[in-house]
């Protein structure tokens, strides 16, 4: 078989999304059912790519709107596909389309907030674009969702059965993750030396304060009372930064707050490894692949009960759930988390790169293969 992928990004991206098409197409493609994959990406970062055998990738299709418009009329006349896949809510419209122009089955993957509903729907959509994407999304035969609160949200703003989705959380490559010292050229190079440490990995949007950021600073003084030596060190670049800087200052925490900036993906595990203590109590979460990871680095994590970043740590099971509307559930959080022992909890092979494969193949062949 062969399947018509419509996705944000994939090959040459570097978030979340970007890491579970990759991680999805792969799954599909050691499956003997299906035979290959043609890629359009809305977004392509990078041009030095690595595509590996079975995807054919067509990075035209990254050129704005117009490009990915026509590379969808040329990837559909020319047909051979046995089904569409689509990565991302705001291309079902086109998924939709493509998989009626050649009578085959599509699959749709939602990821968070932009599935929520209101006010989540992208304002450049507009009226016509959020109606477009209701109308196609109500007419997908099945979707994934990377949580249940994702899954149970979207099914109600849509009005379908919650039964029509399945739940394929996201994954962690343990071979890439793990436990290990802390750097201390890392450490030297944002003055942690002798502290505990506290951290979040995060994209720093204006357009996306529900990290938890903010929540983890206005716990920090109450902190610093009875953990004195504690530093939070935040990774991660955006448009918020300014804003979270003049916080800091704001609270007193100029010399106990640290951003790193954008982190590359080669040192993202020795970032990791620099925490005491994971945090990123937020209100945005579709799922957080990050927390995942630093788990897999050992390090104790403090997740939401207001998004599904409880479901990352397994109601409890994996690490903290606090609630970021309250401080003082936050402040025992992130103080329980710090006196865990550091080390790969156990249970957190459920989230392994072999189970996501099997349930994706799982879920594939009960839509594609007829």
């Amino acid at each position: 078989m062969r399947l018509l992928a419509l996705v944000t990004d994939a090959y040459g991206g570097h978030g979340g999304i970007a890491k579970v098409n990759r991680d999805l197409f792969d799954a599909l493609l050691a499956d003997d059912a299906f035979d290959a994959v043609e890629v359009l990406p809305r977004v392509v970062p990078e041009a030095d790519l690595d595509v590996p055998p079975g995807v054919v990738h067509r990075p035209e299709a990254g050129g704005g709107l117009g490009a990915f418009g026509r590379t969808l009329l040329d990837a559909t006349a020319a047909g051979g596909y046995d089904g569409v896949f689509c990565g991302h809510l705001h291309l079902a419209p086109f998924a939709a389309v493509a998989a009626a122009r050649a009578g085959v089955p599509w699959l749709l993957l939602i990821h968070g907030t932009e599935a929520w509903g209101p006010p989540h729907w992208p304002p450049t959509q507009g009226r016509l674009g959020t109606a477009a994407m209701t109308w196609a999304a109500k007419r997908a035969p099945a979707f994934v969702a990377v949580s249940d609160l994702t899954r149970r949200r979207f099914a109600a703003r849509i009005g379908v059965p919650v039964e029509r989705g399945t739940v394929v959380p996201n994954s962690v490559d343990l071979g890439a993750f793990g436990p290990g010292p802390k750097r201390p050229d890392l450490l030297e190079r944002y003055g942690l030396e002798g502290s505990t440490v506290l951290m979040t990995l995060a994209r720093l949007s204006a357009a996306e304060q529900y990290k938890g950021v903010d929540e983890v600073m206005e716990a920090m003084p109450a902190l610093l009372e009875d953990l004195p030596d504690l530093a939070y060190l935040i990774c991660g670049s955006g448009d918020d930064r300014d804003r979270l800087e003049a916080k800091a200052a704001s609270l007193g925490l100029g010399d106990r707050v640290v951003f790193a900036g954008y982190v590359p993906e080669a040192e993202k595990a020795d970032h990791f490894r620099l925490g005491d203590a994971f945090a990123m109590p937020g209100r945005g979460e579709g799922f957080g692949i990050v927390y995942l990871e630093a788990l897999a680095c050992g390090v104790p994590v403090v997740a939401s009960s207001a998004d599904a970043s409880h479901e990352a740590v397994r109601d409890g099971r994996l690490g903290e759930v606090v609630d970021p509307g309250d401080q003082a559930s936050v402040r025992e959080g992130i103080r329980n988390a710090l006196a865990r022992p550091k080390g790969v909890p156990e249970g957190l092979e459920y989230f392994s790169q072999e189970r996501f494969a099997e349930r994706w193949r799982t879920v594939a062949r009960e839509v594609f293969v007829r």
